[in-house]
């Protein structure tokens, strides 16, 4: 059985929760192909505790999740870019701006996830989903350029990417911006694994895309 590394983050920005990891926490809870680990959101850090994962559990798959406050979707990103542009400090209060990821490394990667048949399947479920072609230049763009140079470098024939889901609705109540509740996030990430498990040739038709 193919086995499956997925990551959340822990809260940042001054929230109690981060979506992230209570949705892989509850997924992984409930398949007995996946481990979850807990990045933290601390520049210095979240690579290294990503790579000792990857040497500790030698998965097949690697998913990163992401909080991304505002966006009313689940989003498989398509690409990530060599930039660390922080807009707030990290949790360590640690703040870089216009530095690379990783000196000296390509431009961008792709994903190796299928993201277009992925978001077919999150929106044939009736969950809102979309590709997106921006990870932002925070932790999250961080660690899934990191990720990517990983298994471009060290893991090779391993599969990879990241998935940004929205706000929790108790997030949202006190904003103005769109939530899902966790369960459903975790029903996508679960449509987003067996798809990335089954899928080897990613669709060619239009996808609905978050710009």
């Amino acid at each position: 059985m193919a086995s499956v590394l997925l990551t959340g983050f822990e809260p940042f920005g001054g929230e109690r929760v981060n979506p992230s990891w209570q949705a892989v926490s509850l997924l992984t809870g409930r398949r007995h192909d996946t481990v979850a680990v807990e990045l933290p959101c601390v520049f210095s850090r979240s690579l290294v505790t990503l790579r000792d994962a990857i040497d500790e559990y030698r998965p097949d798959l690697v998913i990163c999740v992401g909080q991304a406050g505002g966006r009313p979707d689940v989003t498989p990103e398509r690409v990530a870019i060599n930039l660390i542009d922080a807009r707030i400090p990290d949790n360590a209060g640690s703040q870089p701006v216009d530095v690379p990821v990783i000196p000296g490394g390509p431009n961008a990667y792709f994903t190796t996830l299928p993201v277009k048949a992925c978001v077919t399947g999150i929106k044939d479920a009736g969950l809102p989903a979309s590709v997106s072609h921006t990870a932002g230049t925070y932790v999250c763009n961080q660690v899934f350029y990191g990720l990517m140079h990983l298994l471009d470098n060290d893991f090779p024939g391993v599969r990879g990417g990241f998935v940004h889901v929205p706000y929790t609705p108790e997030q949202a109540a006190r904003t103005t911006a769109p939530s899902l509740a966790v369960h459903r996030s975790a029903e996508a990430l679960e449509i987003i694994v067996d798809t990335a498990l089954s899928v080897t040739e990613d669709l060619s038709t239009p996808a609905g895309t978050l710009h």
